[in-house]
């Protein structure tokens, strides 16, 4: 699977990809993932890639030309296969495990980070197949997004975990909060790891999870607990 940023700031993609999971699986070959700067493709001799927006307001817009003509670039290296051009924006669906799951289905996926006040409308319209926001609040860019979608796409890639399961049967992809987890000593300040966890017994074990899944999605997040036994009755 390939990723292309477009940013102005491909240090900060570079920083937070190169390395653990996703780093190794970017060199054992498993994703691509490739930040391109927008500012090597401006034709302005100042090096601008924003400006000041029609009808006034505070801030710059990043402008048209040198989006377009980054977008048009990597678009002529891309593989074949299934693409997706995705605008990082509060205007879009809020990005969660579904829409992960979603994308994952893609074999190239392109990533635009806004900057300042945004982007130019004109380049969504000429080039961005989906605005996806990664919640209710604003950053300063569009590099984080990138990064938290790149993440959380790879991980379902097959061969960037060692096993689905690790995907398959954590919080929120098994459609539950995820139950308590320990690990050595047994015993830590007084406190001992429960005795099920000790026992050997499978069964028991399986079913000690799901009951303190239940109990943490109940009571933390209740909308997920509902949707979970909504559809356990279908």
């Amino acid at each position: 699977m390939k990723f292309d940023i477009l940013t102005l700031f491909p240090e900060v993609i570079d920083a937070v990809l190169g390395s653990s999971i996703i780093g190794r699986a970017i060199e054992n070959g498993i994703i691509s993932v490739e930040s391109h700067n927008i500012r090597d493709y401006t034709k302005d001799k100042h090096k601008k890639t924003d400006d000041t927006p029609y009808g006034g307001g505070k801030g710059m817009l990043m402008s048209t030309q040198p989006i377009c003509d980054c977008f048009e670039a990597v678009k002529e290296k891309l593989p074949d296969g299934r693409t997706k051009v995705i605008y990082a924006s509060p205007r879009g669906r809020i990005f969660n495990h579904e829409i992960a799951k979603e994308l994952s289905q893609y074999d190239n996926i392109v990533i635009l980070c806004g900057h300042y006040e945004g982007v130019d409308e004109r380049v969504i319209d000429a080039i961005v197949d989906e605005e996806i926001s990664i919640g209710d609040y604003v950053l300063t860019g569009g590099e984080i997004p990138a990064c938290i979608m790149v993440d959380a796409i790879s991980r379902l890639v097959p061969g960037v975990l060692s096993d689905k399961e690790c995907y398959e049967k954590e919080s929120i992809a098994s459609g539950l909060l995820e139950y308590p987890q320990y690990t050595r000593p047994r015993v830590f300040n007084g406190v001992s790891v429960p005795e099920v966890l000790l026992s050997g017994h499978h069964e028991n074990i399986d079913k000690w999870r799901l009951e303190k899944s239940l109990e943490l999605t109940k009571a933390r997040r209740p909308d997920l607990y509902e949707k979970y036994i909504e559809n356990q009755s279908k």
